[in-house]
């Protein structure tokens, strides 16, 4: 892997323009996540994608996945400004600043940086605050945050800041039409703009297995909500995150015209509570 860091799971990891062979699984406070992040399959691609496991105190650690938007000027460096702006924040934590004020705070000051630093650039960002039992989901753009139960029940998903996004959502489009709309690249918000707006979940408990899944638009629009749920619902985590690895780069290698297909770059956290914690 280029230009990525796989630490003890005290200190940050942070994934930028990484290449990542295989999924990567870290053992948390109250549960284990799995990281992956790779170039899309076009040849000479950098990675625009960022992505980062933090710890944010005793109980608390935060899952960010950005995705640099292609459709501007240096796409990835908005994506490792985001992520390294969010790092800055718990580096060391700061006991006495509550975790989603730090949140925010990165935001904002990679929003800020960004937009003075890097004009016409920007990122999506898919995060996920993990304090004990409880998860709380941050989101601007197309990134994705779900959250699914051992049997299948999809107790969360976020809305894609797009178009195409909010057309689902209304019952406009379907799932299976959304996934090969020609307008499915376009998004409506995006970190490095002065009219960014933070969708800030509400609090969320955790049951025992449930698995939180964070991801770039490179899984999202390769393959549909069924098949994301059924490759991460049970079993081994890693083997679950490398289904959905293994599924999305066959779609985005093949020349079906009528399954969806879009070669980008992919990246995604899993994380999954352990059987031993309380809740």
């Amino acid at each position: 892997m280029s230009r990525a860091s796989t630490k003890d799971p005290a200190g940050p990891v942070l994934a930028v323009e990484a290449d990542y062979d295989e999924p990567k699984t870290l053992k948390l406070p109250g549960g284990t996540a799995v990281i992956l992040s790779r170039p899309s399959p076009v040849p000479d691609r950098i990675n625009q994608d960022a992505a980062a496991i933090l710890g944010a105190g005793d109980e608390s650690h935060l899952l960010v996945v950005a995705d640099g938007m292609g459709g501007t000027r240096q796409g990835g460096a908005a994506a490792a400004a985001l992520v390294r702006q969010l790092a800055a924040q718990f580096t060391p934590p700061d006991p006495a600043k509550p975790v989603r004020a730090a949140i925010l705070d990165g935001i904002e000051g990679a929003n800020a940086e960004i937009h003075r630093d890097l004009p016409g650039s920007g990122t999506t960002l898919a995060a996920v605050e993990i304090t004990g039992t409880a998860m709380r989901g941050y989101h601007i753009g197309d990134s994705s945050i779900f959250v699914v139960g051992q049997r299948g029940k999809l107790k969360l998903r976020s809305v894609s800041h797009s178009p195409v996004g909010f057309a689902v959502e209304a019952g406009l489009l379907g799932e299976d039409e959304a996934l090969l709309h020609d307008e499915l690249h376009l998004v409506s918000n995006m970190v490095g703009s002065p009219e960014m707006r933070i969708e800030l979940g509400a609090p969320l408990e955790l049951a025992r297995f449930d698995t939180v899944l964070v991801a770039s638009d490179g899984l999202t629009d390769n393959l549909t909500v069924s098949e994301i749920i059924e490759s991460i619902r049970k079993g081994p985590l890693r083997e679950g995150v490398a289904r959905l690895v293994e599924l999305a780069l066959s779609r985005m290698n093949s020349e079906d015209t009528g399954q969806p297909g879009k070669p980008d770059d992919l990246s995604l956290i899993a994380y999954r509570r352990d059987r031993s914690q309380k809740g």
